[in-house]
């Protein structure tokens, strides 16, 4: 998993690279997250990168009936995930990344429990590793790894400090 997550952060490397217009003036999270996924698109060759992406082969991303996550809807507040690593046709699913910029003050709630069920094995559609990100003007504020439907708190302290080692993190 260091390996998939290691190509998040160059991801994010470039993003701040490159991006920084965005974050200025305060761009929506929709075009922040579009363009992350450009750039990671390009640390995983073979696979495909989707914003948003609705299906599992041919079927619609669904969760259980009774779920805390709402899945009937195509307004950006459903189970989509922000960004996808996968591969469409098989399906296999290797990543979920939830995006959220730092002057978002809504809950994380629905974006951890998004990753919880996304990551969950027991769910037809299980990703292998889902990321939480927040990012400010600068750095990632926040992060979190979620792995078997829960947060991998071992993974997600190494994920902050490799994302403090290459200065996209604050010192705490």
């Amino acid at each position: 998993m260091q390996t998939e997550l290691n190509k998040v952060i160059a991801a994010l490397q470039d993003l701040y690279a490159h991006e920084g217009f965005l974050f200025e003036n305060d761009i929506g999270e929709r075009a922040v997250t579009h363009r992350f996924a450009a750039y990671l698109e390009r640390q995983f060759p073979g696979w495909s990168v989707d914003c948003n992406y609705d299906r599992l082969g041919e079927r619609t991303l669904l969760l259980p009936h009774g779920s805390i996550i709402s899945t009937d809807d195509h307004l950006g507040k459903s189970i989509y995930p922000d960004v996808v690593v996968h591969q469409r046709e098989i399906p296999k699913n290797l990543l979920a990344v939830e995006i959220r910029k730092a002057s978002n003050h809504t809950s994380l709630e629905h974006d951890q429990h998004k990753l919880m069920a996304m990551t969950d094995a027991d769910i037809w559609f299980a990703y292998w590793i889902g990321v939480l990100l927040v990012l400010d003007q600068h750095n990632v504020t926040a992060s979190e790894v979620y792995a078997g439907g829960i947060v991998d708190q071992p993974l997600s302290l190494w994920f902050a400090a490799r994302l403090e080692e290459v200065g996209l993190k604050a010192a705490h």
